[in-house]
């Protein structure tokens, strides 16, 4: 049953999805308030600093009589893009039947695995919407300052590796105190180490805390600072001009 649908397919579904949740709560543009989205479709937002994970999503038994509510639990966190986050994954998974529904999917024959991969893929798209993020990204050159200023309820971390879900082919690399953390990529082939151009730029974000580029063979590398007190983080993204050697 999914083996048979294309990426495209999924990414459609998502999107269309994603698209009809944002038009009917009357959402026309970024930065997307997740909390706004829940109440406008009717998801009670409760505080619960019990739980494990950061937030779950649940129907509370009412009075006898009456129907169950649907409710999100969130744990407090002291980041405002985690309860976003947190937010939009759980409404991802209030809609996820919409989804299958419109793959031609049981939703019962479904595994919890599955349906966390969606409520994920939702979550994204709610905060930084397909045709939105792409125009903006295109309209600033694909500079994350600037795009986590336009969705600002979105992380630097989200905002990047979102940025490979788009045709632009590239390589997203995080740093995590002075570690490579995360690499991936969106074009065919094994990654390549880190090339000497991603190492200079990143030295230079590093060190200096600004933002740096460098040109390289097939294209350029640009690099963005995510320090806090205690915390620095380092974003790469390498983009690509034209079909690499290592492919």
């Amino acid at each position: 049953m999914f083996s048979s649908l294309t990426v495209e397919e999924w990414s459609h579904g998502l999107d269309s999805v994603a698209s009809q949740v944002l038009q009917a709560a009357g959402v026309h543009g970024p930065p997307v308030d997740a909390f706004a989205l829940a109440r406008a479709l009717d998801l009670t937002v409760a505080w619960d600093d019990n739980q494990q994970g950061r937030a779950r999503y649940v129907r509370l038994r009412l009075r006898r009589g009456r129907p169950s509510r649907p409710t999100i639990l969130l744990r407090a966190d002291p980041r405002f893009e985690r309860r976003h986050w947190a937010v939009a994954h759980e409404i991802g998974e209030h809609v996820a039947h919409r989804v299958f529904r419109l793959l031609g999917i049981d939703a019962r024959a479904v595994s919890p695995k599955v349906r966390e991969v969606v409520a994920n893929q939702m979550a994204g798209r709610l905060l930084l919407p397909t045709a939105w993020f792409e125009a903006a990204a295109a309209a600033c050159d694909w500079d994350l300052v600037a795009l986590k200023a336009r969705f600002a309820t979105a992380s630097h971390e989200l905002i990047a590796r979102r940025s490979l879900e788009l045709p632009a082919p590239a390589i997203i690399t995080i740093f995590d105190q002075g570690r490579l953390t995360w690499r991936r990529g969106n074009v065919p082939g094994r990654l390549p180490p880190l090339l000497s151009e991603e190492i200079q730029c990143w030295n230079v974000v590093h060190r200096h805390g600004r933002p740096d580029q460098t040109a390289y063979a097939n294209g350029r590398v640009r690099g963005w600072p995510v320090h806090e007190p205690g915390w620095k983080r380092e974003i790469l993204r390498t983009e690509i001009a034209w079909e690499p050697a290592w492919v």
